[in-house]
This record gives C-alpha cells, structure tokens and sequence, in this order.
C-alpha cells in the first residue's frame, strides 16, 4: 500500500532504504522517545526493520517528505501487532519536527485502517516525559484510557513512564487518503 498527502508519500520500505532510514532515525534525542528500538541504532537494525514480516492487520509506511523537490526519508509510522492489540506507532528525524508531519501522516494511516485494514481499534502510548506525542495522538482522535504504565525500553535501559491511548475506528468520519494497493 502507498499513501499520498500534500506533502508526503507514505510507502513500504525496501532493503535500499536502510542507509536513508538509519540516517533518520539514528538520533539519541529520537531513539529515547521509542520503547523498543536499541541505541546506539545501527545500520543493521535498520535492515532488520525492513526486513520484518507484516500480517493482513499490519500497515508499516517509510514516511517520505517530497516538499524540496526529492523524496526523502524522515521516519516511519504504521500499525502492527503485539498479541491480540493492534498498535499505531511513528518517529520522525529531528528536522521534521513541528511541521504537522506526524499528525499528516497518521491522518493517511487511520484512513487506510479504517477502509482496508480488518481492524476496529487501535492503541497506542506516549511517554509522560514526551507531550508532543500526546498532542499529535489527541489530534488523530485517539483518547487517554485512564492508565499509565511503566515500560522497560530498549535504548533507555530502564522503565518510563507511559500513556495508554485507544482510538474506536469506527467513532471517526473522516474522508479516506489517497490509497493505492
């Protein structure tokens, strides 16, 4: 699947990709808001990411900005599985922060779950020590459970506080993105 916004490209990623996504993502400051991505990030966990295995409830994009001209890779964002749950996630490298990128791109996400996917809810969590992803989540409609968490992460070694959030696909009505197969 492939999603077009005004001024992203949301697609898969491809094994070509590694070096761009490393580069994206291989910031401290960006890693330390994740719950289960390693630091240092190397190139390798960068392949095994995209070379990940993905079900008929999964939607994993490379977000690609194409406002200067070329495409470039400035994070990820999607849907997966862990257990019965299926849970929304994205990061976006530094230079993309505060440019509505994230709440763009999740609006493309939430459409296509809610037109191609064989999912009703999604759930998803922030970190109380990072409230610009609780923003971006309240924008796209998801709402706080009431519960917070304390999460083990992979780069930060030691539990963090996290935010539940949950958001009824079936309680929004919003036009669906541009989606190609």
């Amino acid at each position: 699947m492939f999603a077009r916004t005004k001024r992203l490209t949301l697609r898969p990623g491809w094994p070509e990709d590694a070096p761009a996504l490393h580069a994206a993502i291989a910031h401290e400051d960006v890693v330390m808001k994740l719950a289960k991505v390693p630091w240092p990030y190397t190139l390798a966990d960068a392949a095994w990411f995209l070379g990940l295995e993905r079900d008929a409830a999964t939607a994993q994009f490379v977000i690609c900005d194409h406002e200067a001209g070329a495409p470039r890779v400035i994070g990820t964002i999607g849907i997966h599985r862990e257990g019965e749950a299926c849970v929304f996630g994205y990061w976006l490298t530094p230079s993309a922060w505060g440019r509505g990128y994230a709440t763009e791109a999740g609006r493309a996400v939430l459409d296509i779950a809610r037109h191609a996917l064989p999912i009703r809810r999604l759930n998803a969590s922030y970190f109380v020590d990072n409230p610009a992803s609780g923003r971006v989540l309240r924008k796209l409609g998801f709402r706080e459970t009431g519960r917070t968490v304390s999460m083990r992460t992979l780069a930060r070694r030691e539990p963090v506080e996290a935010v539940l959030v949950e958001c009824d696909l079936d309680d929004q009505d919003r036009p669906a993105a541009s989606i190609a197969a």
